[in-house]
C-alpha cells in the first residue's frame, strides 16, 4: 500500500475492552522514552512493530483523555482505534516540532471532538427491574450513556505544571458526568489546560485555533462548572480526603455492604449525606435527598430481594459487582454499584447495567451457595 493509505498495524488493535498496561509517563514534561529516528523511519515503511513501540506507551493516557471527553469506555475504545489508525496513515506528517505524545494527544482529541459532534449517543432506557415499581424520580438524568471506568485500566500520570486538577478528582464520576454537558471544544480545552498541563499556545495549535481562544473557551468552561452543582453531591473528590484503601474509607464501605446484604434500611439510610443523589445509567431515573432515596431503596429491597456484594474499583472510587439472589439458588449479576464519600458518609451512587462486569474482572454470575458447600 502506499504511504497514505497504511492500515493500522494488527499488533496495535486490541479488541473492544482488552488492553495492555504500558509504563508511567508524565504529562507535559515531554516524551518519557527516546523516540529515535530508527523507529520513526521503520514505522513510515510500514513496519507495524515499530509504530507499535512508538504509541504504546501512550495508548493508557490517551484511553483515559477519550473516556473523560465522551463519559464511555466502549466509545472511547472506539474512538482511540480510530485515533490510532489515523496516526498511524498519517505519521509522514509528523515533523518532531512538538513531541509524539502531543501529537497524538492532538489526533486523539480531535477525533473525539468528532464524535461528539455525532452525538450517537446511547438512548435512554426505560425501567426493566421486574417485580419493583419505582416512586416517582426527582428528575430525569442527561447523561444516559455515562460508564464506570476501571481502576486497573489507570494510568499514574504527573500533570504538567499548568494542571489544576489532581487524577483523583480528574476521573471521579461527578467529573466526568459534568464534562458532557459542556460544549466538545470547552470540554477539550478543560482538559488539555487543566487536567493535562498543556501550555496555552500548545492548546491552541493541537484545535487549529488561537491561544485567545483557548482562553477564552477556558473561561468560560470554568464557569459553567462552578455553576452547575456537580452529580453526586457536589463533591469531584471520589475519597473525599480519606483515600482509596484507607482505613476510614474501609470501615464506611465496611458499613455499606453489611446493610445492603442483610438489605437493613435503616442501617443504610444512616450512612447517607442528607442531599445523597443516586442515578442509574442508562435508566434516566434520578433521586436526590435522603428521603427521596430512602424511599427508593425501601421500594427496591422490600421485595425481598437479596444480594451478594464483590468488591472492586472504578473512577477511583469504591465499587461493588452487585448479585442478586435467584429462587433457585443461584447469583446473577444485578449490575455495578459506584460510591463516592464525603466525611464519613455516603453521598452518591451510580448503578451501572450488567454488562460492565467483565470490565472490571467479574463474572456474569456466581455459583448458587449450595455449590460451595
Amino acid at each position: 500500500m502506499g504511504q497514505g493509505c497504511r492500515e493500522i498495524p494488527p499488533s496495535s488493535v486490541r479488541g473492544r475492552c482488552r488492553y495492555k498496561r504500558s509504563g508511567r509517563h508524565g504529562a507535559g514534561r515531554g516524551d518519557a522514552r527516546v523516540v529515535t529516528a530508527d523507529l520513526i523511519g521503520r514505522a513510515r515503511a510500514g513496519d507495524g512493530e515499530a509504530f507499535r513501540a512508538l504509541t504504546e506507551p501512550y495508548r493508557r493516557e490517551l484511553q483515559v483523555h477519550c473516556y473523560r471527553m465522551l463519559g464511555s469506555v466502549q466509545d472511547a475504545e472506539d474512538v482511540l482505534q480510530d485515533a490510532l489508525l489515523a496516526a498511524w496513515q498519517g505519521l509522514d506528517g509528523f515533523e518532531g516540532r512538538a513531541s509524539l505524545r502531543t501529537w497524538l494527544y492532538k489526533i486523539t482529541t480531535n477525533r473525539c471532538l468528532n464524535a461528539r459532534r455525532a452525538a450517537s449517543r446511547r438512548p435512554a432506557k426505560e425501567w426493566d427491574i421486574p417485580g419493583v415499581e419505582p416512586p416517582e424520580p426527582t428528575r430525569l438524568g442527561e447523561v444516559v450513556w455515562l460508564e464506570p471506568f476501571p481502576d486497573t485500566f489507570l494510568q499514574d500520570t504527573r500533570p504538567g505544571p499548568e494542571a489544576r486538577y489532581e487524577q483523583a478528582e480528574a476521573i471521579s464520576l461527578a467529573f466526568v458526568t459534568a464534562l458532557q454537558v459542556l460544549p466538545p471544544r470547552q470540554v477539550a480545552v478543560l482538559l488539555l489546560r487543566d487536567v493535562l498541563g498543556f501550555h496555552a499556545r500548545e492548546v491552541a495549535e493541537m484545535l487549529g485555533t488561537t491561544v485567545e481562544s483557548v482562553t477564552s473557551a477556558l473561561k468560560r468552561a470554568r464557569a459553567s462548572l462552578q455553576r452547575r452543582p456537580l452529580p453526586a453531591g457536589g463533591e469531584p473528590s471520589p475519597a473525599a480526603g480519606l483515600g482509596a484503601g484507607s482505613a476510614a474509607e474501609e470501615a464506611i464501605v465496611a458499613r455499606f455492604v453489611r446493610a445492603w446484604e442483610a438489605a437493613d434500611l435503616d442501617a443504610l439510610v444512616a450512612l447517607l449525606t442528607d442531599d445523597v443523589f443516586i442515578s442509574m445509567p442508562p435508566i434516566p431515573f434520578e433521586y436526590q435527598g435522603r428521603d427521596a432515596v430512602a424511599g427508593f431503596y425501601a421500594c427496591l429491597l422490600g421485595t425481598g430481594r437479596r444480594f451478594d456484594l464483590v468488591p472492586t474499583r472504578a473512577n477511583g472510587q469504591p465499587a461493588f459487582g452487585a448479585y442478586v439472589h435467584g429462587p433457585d439458588g443461584t447469583r446473577r449479576g444485578a449490575g455495578l454499584y459506584v460510591l463516592t464519600l464525603a466525611g464519613d458518609r455516603i453521598c452518591a451512587m451510580v448503578r451501572f447495567e450488567n454488562h460492565v462486569l467483565p470490565w472490571f474482572g467479574l463474572p456474569r454470575s456466581l455459583p448458587g451457595r449450595s455449590d460451595l458447600e
